[in-house]
């Protein structure tokens, strides 16, 4: 349920302070570190870093689907198809 908090950002995002955030006053602003829900960004975030793991770990991406990706290690195959929802 939190998968799209660990995306990271690739560019500069920043978002009015959240109601009842005093500190700063108004017109400060906040930079995110991290993707959050509803932020158009989110799952492709998420998506990208997923992707970064999944090759570290020997996988490679299908040219023919992006979100299909391919181990083959000692003879074995190992198939993984991934759903990220709102991209």
């Amino acid at each position: 349920k939190t998968a799209f908090l660990n995306g990271d950002l690739e560019e500069e995002i920043y978002v009015k302070q959240p109601p009842g955030f005093e500190e700063g006053g108004p017109g400060i602003v906040c930079l995110l570190h991290k993707a959050l829900y509803g932020l158009r960004q989110a799952s492709r975030a998420w998506y990208d870093t997923l992707c970064e793991e999944l090759v570290s770990m020997d996988f490679v991406a299908s040219s023919a689907d992006p979100s299909l990706f391919v181990r083959r290690k000692q003879g074995e195959v190992v198939y993984l198809l991934l759903y990220v929802d709102d991209m």
